[in-house]
């Protein structure tokens, strides 16, 4: 009976085809995200972190400063 509590089940289930399609694109995608971040030129004396324009965060360190 497969929905018996004391069946055991196993810990690493397949993912379905579908899944394994998704991840594979996944993965592409950050691949090509990180050969895009590596392919432009480094900021010189920049706040790092992300981008406040795109993402909205003008904070540093905990203090937020607003334009």
């Amino acid at each position: 009976m497969p929905d018996d509590p004391d069946t055991p089940v196993s810990p690493l289930k397949q993912p379905t085809p579908e899944a394994q399609r998704a991840l594979a694109e996944a993965a592409e995608r950050r691949r090509l995200a990180e050969l895009e971040a590596a392919s432009r030129p480094k900021e010189i004396n920049g706040r790092g972190g992300l981008d406040p324009v795109r993402y909205g965060d003008w904070e540093i360190k905990g203090l937020t400063s607003d334009f």
